[in-house]
């Protein structure tokens, strides 16, 4: 690993921090090899001494055990210890961390599927904060996500799928891909999930539909009413508003989905929402 002019100066790896230049992953680990791995992505807030933390922490650690699950993988470290590797990486990149990641893959293994014998790879690394715009875009890409997956539901880190349907999603002008699922319903982006507002109601695709338990998704259910339910393709092509939420774009308003322009943007649904997740943060960095 080689550290990129916007990178982090120093990353955690298996236990302790090495600078990123001397930093090493075998060639052999699963996660490079077959994609064998979880990962989360934290947003990064100042608390009130301006000291950097990862926003949600808690939750992100109960997903990160979730997804490990879903793969068989073992996390070989207790909550605390997480905790204290998340702060020691951004204490050590203070100045350029605007969000911090933490990936788990199977570790050395066999070039193949075959599960390996061995310990795991436990890697947290910092990045800029993204500079999402005031409002966006977004593109129904044609490729399904599969709600009967063995990993559905899980933060795995085959991305590839992912990739395709966001550089297709970009040569249209939009900065999120959305995905239907195979029964053809909503399901979400891919790195985002998607909040439909109809009639004054707001709408997001329920977990059955094969999208991420999103750690924003999962705040503002807490606190709003919204319906999880089912939605077609038509329904959110016809919604009078959109909006998409995630770690890094937190509540993201839509002003066109496809070819249909979404005014005003953000809808009064989509301003309260935006207006409910920032009391959460203001109110603490570990709701």
């Amino acid at each position: 690993m080689t550290a990129t002019p916007t990178g982090p100066a120093t990353l955690w790896i298996n236990g302790a921090l090495v600078a990123a230049d001397d930093a090493r992953v075998s060639p052999f680990d699963h996660g490079l090899t077959v994609g064998n791995g979880v990962f989360e992505t934290m947003k990064v807030v100042a608390d009130d001494g301006g000291v950097p933390r990862a926003f949600a922490l808690s939750r992100h650690l109960r997903r990160l055990r979730r997804s490990a699950t879903a793969l068989g993988l073992e996390v070989g470290c207790d909550d605390d210890q997480l905790r204290a590797a998340v702060e020691a990486v951004l204490d050590a990149n203070a100045a350029s961390a605007g969000r911090v990641r933490m990936t788990l893959t199977g570790g050395v293994g066999p070039l193949g599927s075959d599960r390996p014998g061995g310990p795991g790879t436990l890697l947290l690394a910092t990045g800029p904060a993204t500079p999402w715009s005031a409002t966006t875009a977004v593109t129904v890409v044609p490729w399904r996500r599969n709600e009967h997956s063995a990993v559905a539901g899980a933060k795995t880190t085959s991305y590839a799928e992912n990739v395709v349907a966001l550089e297709h999603a970009h040569r249209l002008g939009s900065s999120e891909a959305l995905f239907a699922n195979t029964a053809g319903d909503l399901c979400e982006g891919t790195g985002s999930n998607v909040f439909v507002g109809i009639a004054g109601r707001l709408r997001t695709p329920p977990l059955t539909s094969g999208c991420l338990a999103g750690i924003t998704r999962e705040l503002l259910l807490e606190v709003l009413d919204v319906d999880e339910v089912d939605l077609s393709l038509d329904e959110l092509r016809a919604a009078d508003e959109v909006f998409l939420t995630s770690s890094t774009r937190d509540v993201h308003p839509v002003a066109r989905v496809d070819d249909v322009e979404l005014a005003p943007c953000p809808g009064p649904l989509t301003a309260a929402a935006q207006a409910a997740f920032a009391a959460i943060q203001a109110r603490t960095l570990d709701p």
